[in-house]
């Protein structure tokens, strides 16, 4: 099981991208496997409640056996894009998430959050291969950035309808109430240089194809 879900993981990435340049919609929509993250240095007891996003600057892991809730990463990533702090409109979603996880259910005590199992669960944009928010959008005020590598919003273009936020399944856009926009990842990595305890990494790519290296796999 563990060498066959590796090998498909490596495959759909040979086949779907050049590995060390950015392409925006070449590597949304891969499953990082328990298996490849356990190859890419995540304990095993981290894999139990790490999950991962593959990006075109690398993976993105998000860990919640090390998130604390503490916020930081909403502090920072609002800071960094917008000049000021506003969990609300963060780029990274914790606090949505703090009480009861990514869902409330009646078994509650037994899940994520504060009044569960204490586990706090970071969330962030998925860079979809074919976005929703996009296909929604009615000014196409969202786009690829192929030099960012990310999905991105044109504010001048943006009418704060929310529509992009109704539509991401994961309901990340966020419309700031101030200027009336629509706030989206650019993958700046502010929230994961910042992390103070190692719940949000990057890994890049040159680090992803060393650890499948070591391990004997042909990255590329």
């Amino acid at each position: 099981m563990f060498e066959r879900e590796v090998e498909d993981f490596l495959e759909k990435l040979r086949t779907r991208r050049e590995f060390l340049k950015v392409s925006g919609k070449g590597v949304a929509g891969i499953t990082v496997t328990a298996s490849v993250l356990n190859l890419l240095g995540c304990s095993n007891s981290d894999v139990g409640s790490a999950t991962a996003v593959v990006t075109p600057k690398g993976i993105l892991i998000s860990d919640q056996s090390r998130c604390v809730g503490c916020q930081r990463c909403e502090m920072v990533c609002t800071l960094t894009n917008d000049g000021k702090v506003h969990p609300l409109i963060s780029r990274v979603k914790v606090s949505r998430n703090f009480n009861y996880g990514t869902e409330l259910t009646s078994d509650y005590r037994n899940k994520d959050g504060y009044f569960g199992n204490f586990l706090m669960t970071p969330e962030t944009c998925q860079q979809c291969e074919e976005p929703k928010c996009a296909e929604v959008c009615p000014k196409e005020a969202i786009t690829l950035d192929e030099k960012l590598g990310a999905w991105t919003v044109d504010e001048s273009a943006c009418i704060g309808c929310g529509a992009c936020t109704e539509a991401c399944p994961w309901n990340m856009p966020t419309i700031d109430p101030e200027d009336k926009k629509s706030t989206k990842c650019i993958l700046c990595g502010a929230c994961a240089d910042n992390c103070i305890t190692g719940a949000l990494k990057i890994m890049p790519w040159e680090e992803v194809a060393a650890a499948f290296k070591r391990k004997g796999y042909r990255f590329s």
